[in-house]
């Protein structure tokens, strides 16, 4: 009798592997549930926190800027999407009695005047030195004749002027103020504001500065494509600046309002700016 060995082959039906198949598929869209949905909150944590710090680092920027406004000098255009303002570099106080001196008030501001105390830097030639800003005729900044020129040769503690102040009003406090010559005006204006079809802010806010300055601010300057303008944020869906002088004319508040959008995920931020107006 010859010996025959038997072989046994196990394997899966077709049956058995579709089922297989299909538990794996089935584990696999669950486990992707699980997985994608966290990584998907991370994501628009991420944006939110991107956007929120764009938004509070603009409005730092412009706190810190507004914070050194001439006072009386920030205005706005009939629309409510730019501020403009004079920023002013240093100030003191005058000497008004004798002896040294003196800052005079009778037509115009003198041509000599000393520092009582030392400034923290020489004023350049061509900087700009204003007393008692009120914002009015006769008395305003945005007015090239209410503006004293600084000449060369000036110190910390003694200033000439190449052009004098027309018509000053003495300051109470006998303070004065120094502007730079070459940008003394600043403008921050949002620019395109809105959303896009793929939920993106579609503004841009900019700070504007080395222009020539206008008795009268009529309409936000608009910027043309490629402008080398400092830029502040971008994706803004809303902006809006109101300004609100105290009742004294002592103190003023800006209302700073902040709308960024990206990828449907958005951020609002509000922020009151107090502003001294005390010339």
């Amino acid at each position: 009798m010859t010996n025959t060995q038997l072989i046994f082959q196990r394997g899966f039906t077709l049956v058995e592997a579709v089922i297989v198949i299909v538990i794996t598929g089935i584990l696999a869209v669950v486990a992707a549930s699980f997985i994608s949905r966290p990584i998907e909150q991370y994501r628009d944590l991420s944006r939110r926190a991107e956007l929120t710090e764009s938004a509070n680092s603009a409005i730092r920027r412009m706190s810190r800027d507004l914070h050194l406004a001439l006072p009386n000098s920030v205005r706005q255009a009939s629309t409510t999407n730019c501020i403009e303002f004079l920023m002013t570099k240093d100030g003191g106080r005058y000497r008004s009695d004798e002896p040294g001196n003196i800052m005079q008030f009778d037509s115009t501001s003198g041509s000599l005047f000393d520092v009582i105390g030392p400034l923290s830097s020489v004023p350049q030639k061509d900087d700009f030195i204003v007393v008692y800003n009120l914002g009015i005729p006769g008395a305003n900044a945005y007015d090239p004749s209410y503006r004293g020129i600084v000449d060369a040769g000036s110190t910390a503690s003694t200033i000439r002027l190449s052009s004098p102040i027309q018509n000053p009003i003495e300051s109470p406090a006998k303070r004065f103020f120094v502007l730079s010559g070459s940008s003394p005006a600043v403008t921050f204006v949002c620019q395109g504001a809105g959303t896009d079809p793929n939920g993106n802010g579609t503004g841009r806010l900019y700070r504007v500065s080395n222009y020539a300055i206008t008795p009268a601010l009529a309409t936000c300057p608009v910027l043309a494509p490629g402008t080398t303008e400092p830029l502040l944020a971008e994706n803004i869906a809303s902006c809006s600046f109101n300004y609100a002088s105290g009742v004294t004319e002592r103190s003023a508040v800006l209302s700073i309002r902040l709308g960024l959008i990206r990828a449907g995920e958005s951020v609002n931020l509000y922020q009151d700016v107090n502003i001294s107006n005390v010339p």
